[in-house]
């Protein structure tokens, strides 16, 4: 359960890093709801982070938690803002993830 919980706060990161990207290209009361969904997306990911630290290694919830993330983020940066992709991007995406994967596996 606690992993479940950990993997929507690490989504929940992704929305944030979301929502502050699209605010940086919007103007007036729009770029004020992204700062909305920023802050919300923002708490929702704290709690839901806190919460699965209580029966998961801070450090392991920690290095997931911004694992899921940074890899998150930049796959909505690929995929919603047109960054470029590129092999090493990729290679190093992919090697993050089995980091992820691996911290999941031995972690107590």
């Amino acid at each position: 359960m606690h992993w479940m919980l950990l993997i929507i706060a690490g989504l929940f990161e992704v929305g944030f890093a979301t929502c502050l990207g699209k605010a940086k290209l919007s103007v007036g009361s729009v770029a004020a709801w992204w700062y909305v969904g920023f802050v919300v997306s923002l708490s929702i990911s704290m709690l839901l982070l806190m919460k699965a630290s209580e029966s998961i290694p801070i450090g392991t919830a920690y290095a997931v938690w911004t694992g899921i993330g940074a890899a998150g983020t930049v796959l909505v940066g690929i995929f919603l803002f047109k960054e470029p992709v590129t092999f090493w991007r990729i290679f190093f995406i992919t090697t993050l993830i089995a980091s992820i994967v691996g911290l999941k596996y031995v972690a107590n």
